[in-house]
């Protein structure tokens, strides 16, 4: 058996693929999977048999990728944390499980959304009691896009972005941006929706910014969570102030929207977001003053 020096002096022996695969806990098959990838390539392969022998060092790397296979990691992200080392490769390896603990989140959501469906029952969502405020006229700029489902959080953020370096730019300031639904998104319909963002309107007219009034108005709302904001089972929170409007026979006056509590691109699932909310024909006795 030959044997050749690691880094640190010590013995460093090549070790064929069988006895590799017992000490490390990878199969044959799997080694051979993860050698096709550049994941974990063999020390040396025979030209002629195209045997495979491993070095004993490589054993600390194979339990590296077994530990990461079972986090379910990806091969593609899997060879990115082997291409780097020490905290970079941490902070690899904590992104990923943090896009696993959101996608769980989301997925926990959406098994209430299926419940509340297949049973009739809204309260199985999860969802808190719809409850209404009064909103004071507030002024916009706006941006009126077409999208369906598929295209949609890419064209937000583009719209959001556009907006709210429009206010930075003239040093109007502004509030948090709504999201007005003039018609349905899904994977057949495109809208359209209005992309708003409340601004100062002196300082829009000094800047010369075009806005629109919103007029004041009541609205049911409920406030999400950023797992519950998930497509599609928003559309329960949705469907339960839908309800509460008709329940409490009032009108609604304008298009179905969402209120953003702030810009979140890292929220976590149980962090709240945005508020689902629908405008209603004066009504009496707000339970809430005014929204920001």
């Amino acid at each position: 058996m030959e044997i050749a020096r690691g880094t640190s002096g010590q013995a460093d022996r090549l070790l064929s693929i069988g006895e590799f695969a017992r000490r490390s806990r990878l199969s044959p098959r799997a080694l051979r999977l993860y050698d096709s990838q550049g994941i974990l390539v063999p020390a040396e392969v025979d030209d002629d048999t195209g045997y495979r022998r491993y070095r004993e060092t490589q054993l600390m790397m194979a339990r590296l990728v077994l530990l990461l296979r079972r986090l379910d990691m990806p091969l593609a992200r899997v060879a990115e944390v082997l291409a780097v080392s020490g905290d970079r490769a941490a902070d690899l390896v904590a992104s990923y499980w943090d896009e696993v603990e959101r996608r769980a989140a989301s997925q926990r959501e959406l098994a209430r959304y299926i419940q509340a469906q297949l049973s009739g029952d809204r309260h199985a969502s999860g969802f808190a009691v719809p409850r209404l405020r009064h909103v004071a006229e507030q002024n916009f700029i706006t941006e009126k896009r077409h999208s369906t489902i598929g295209e949609f959080a890419a064209v937000a953020e583009e719209s959001v972005h556009r907006l709210m370096a429009a206010a930075s730019r003239h040093g109007v300031p502004a509030g948090n941006v709504v999201f007005l639904y003039h018609g349905e998104i899904s994977e057949d319909s495109d809208g359209p929706v209005e992309f708003g963002l409340p601004v100062d309107p002196a300082a829009a007219l000094r800047a010369g910014l075009t806005t629109r009034v919103e007029p004041a108005h009541d609205e049911w709302y409920l406030r999400l969570t950023r797992a519950q904001a998930e497509f599609p089972q928003i559309l329960t929170a949705y469907d339960a102030v839908f309800d509460r409007v008709a329940e409490n026979g009032d009108e609604w006056i304008g298009p179905p929207r969402e209120v953003y509590l702030g810009y979140f691109p890292d929220a976590a699932p149980d962090e709240e977001i945005c508020d689902v909310a629908l405008p209603v024909a004066g009504h009496r006795g707000a339970e809430t003053p005014d929204a920001p």
